[in-house]
């Protein structure tokens, strides 16, 4: 069973595998064996999880949730279906705990105001030097 974090563990049953032929490493088995492995995890319909915790999921893996609420997980980096099969869980486990993990709300700070005078000081120093640059006017 994959722990995702304290609270969180996933089911076994929770989780579908498929395969199909990897296009990684492979040799003479490249186009024989299926060894790429896909995870897929049903996360609108997850007994495991509850409301807050599937909502944030959809918010923060939205690319990788198809519009049925599948999340995929791919690897094909590994010769054996058994090795693709382990780094498609820890990807997948991987993957929750980061979107599951709260983050400290940023505090928005004002600009201080000696840089904010510096900041316009240099737009018209520059400003100026553009100028002085101009071709001169003629008053013919």
């Amino acid at each position: 069973m994959p722990r995702i974090n304290d609270e969180v563990t996933i089911g076994e049953d929770e989780l579908r595998f498929e395969f199909a032929r990897s296009s990684g490493p492979g040799g003479q088995n490249v186009n024989k064996v299926e060894t790429k492995v896909t995870l897929l995890f049903s996360v609108r319909n997850s007994p495991s999880l509850s409301d807050e915790r599937r909502a944030r999921l959809e918010e923060c893996l939205s690319s990788r949730i198809t519009k049925h609420g599948v999340l995929r997980v791919t690897s094909q980096r590994h010769r054996t279906r058994e090795a693709n099969r382990r780094a498609t869980v820890e990807r997948f486990v991987d993957l929750l705990a980061d979107a599951l993990e709260e983050r400290e709300q940023r505090v928005s700070t004002k600009v201080p105001a000696a840089k904010r005078r510096r900041r316009l000081e240099d737009k018209k120093r520059r400003s100026r030097v553009k100028a002085l640059r101009a071709k001169p006017e003629d008053d013919d």
